[in-house]
């Protein structure tokens, strides 16, 4: 496990290693801003860092982490929406083509539902409800092997990415696909379980 100075030399490793290398592309990002297509939405689970899974450079994948990789459904009120608003500025402002749910095996906010749901007690103020997002949809899965209920809540937030009406409509017009992809831990394989297009 890192301490902070294991942090600190590999933030010089990367200075001599990566940046240093391609000032250029740096040059570019800070100057031009960002100019991303995908909006990943992924857990929090520090064993799935998309960076590492998707092989990417710095400025091409704008990335919202939460506990379960949720997304709650469109609700414009006074209350604090930190994943909604991220991905309200990648859909309007930065134009993103696709949004890809990334869920995985052994995930822990969905563990979570899924005992509350058979009635365990958390001794936790916020993630109970920040995951019952997905109870719902993980409901009839709660009985079954792990792997239903994670797929499920991906199928959820995929669903829920709809309610947002600026999002609706750029999916309808073609602008905007949304997917939602399952990474098994164990395996290292990825997997499709939802995908939404526009209607030919």
């Amino acid at each position: 496990m890192p301490k902070i100075e294991q942090l600190l030399e590999g933030f010089a490793h990367f200075r001599e290693t990566y940046f240093e290398k391609d000032t250029a592309l740096f040059e570019q990002l800070s100057t031009q801003g960002q100019k991303p297509s995908t909006l990943l939405i992924s857990c929090s689970d520090s064993r799935v860092d998309p960076a590492i899974l998707f092989g990417v450079e710095p400025g091409e994948l704008f990335v919202v982490r939460n506990v379960a990789n949720l997304v709650p459904p469109y609700e414009p009120d006074n209350r604090l929406h930190g994943t909604s608003s991220a991905i309200e500025f990648a859909v309007r402002d930065l134009k993103v083509s696709q949004i890809i749910i990334l869920g995985h095996s052994n995930c822990g906010g969905i563990h979570a539902l899924c005992n509350h749901m058979k009635g365990a007690v958390s001794e936790r103020e916020f993630i109970e409800r920040w995951v019952s997002i997905a109870a719902d949809a993980v409901k009839p899965h709660v009985d079954q092997s792990p792997q239903h209920a994670e797929q499920a809540a991906i199928r959820a937030s995929v669903q829920n990415l709809k309610t947002f009406p600026w999002i609706a409509e750029r999916v309808v017009s073609g602008d905007l696909t949304l997917h939602g992809w399952w990474f098994d831990l164990a395996a290292g394989e990825l997997s499709v379980v939802s995908e939404e297009r526009a209607c030919p």
